[in-house]
């Protein structure tokens, strides 16, 4: 295993344990954190343990796993992964839903003396929302309703057609 594999072992390690100050040791000191759910990057490695705190005050069992090849060129690491748990309690005003969710995301890392400079998460925030049972599956009626109202199609819709 090399060191990278290590290190985002511990990430995703750090991610499933709930104890924040997990991250600390992974990360420099002047780390830059960003996910789809942060308005504005997140500073420092306390900054991502109170960030992992409220997921799991929504999820209380939520984990995080390996989906694949990680790809790493020793300055830049590419991990996808999946997290993996069941909503219990609020989430940012989300009541719970009892739902489980499987929501993949791949981290974008910059390394910097073999520790986490920076880390991007991206992952679907609409599939989740879908998971959640907040949004209308891909592809139904009531997606189209939801473009409808929210004027997409209006036009198409008013002159008799369909877009």
């Amino acid at each position: 295993m090399s060191d990278t594999d290590e290190l985002i072992d511990r990430w995703e390690a750090a991610w499933s344990g709930r104890e924040a100050s997990a991250f600390g040791p992974l990360c420099t000191s002047d780390v830059h954190y960003e996910d789809p759910l942060t308005p504005d990057p997140l500073d420092g490695a306390a900054a991502i343990g109170a960030h992992a705190e409220r997921l799991w005050e929504g999820l209380p069992d939520a984990r995080m796993e390996r989906t694949g090849e990680r790809l790493c060129d020793g300055r830049f690491l590419a991990a996808p992964s999946k997290l993996l748990g069941t909503h219990r309690a609020a989430l940012d005003g989300l009541p719970a839903s009892g739902r489980f969710v499987i929501i993949h995301c791949v981290f974008y890392c910059e390394l910097r003396d073999e520790r986490f400079f920076r880390v991007r998460a991206f992952f679907d925030l609409y599939d989740a929302a879908v998971q959640l049972g907040v949004l209308p599956a891909r592809g139904t009626l009531a997606e189209r309703a939801l473009f409808v109202m929210r004027g997409f199609g209006l036009r198409g819709v008013r002159s008799g057609r369909a877009t």
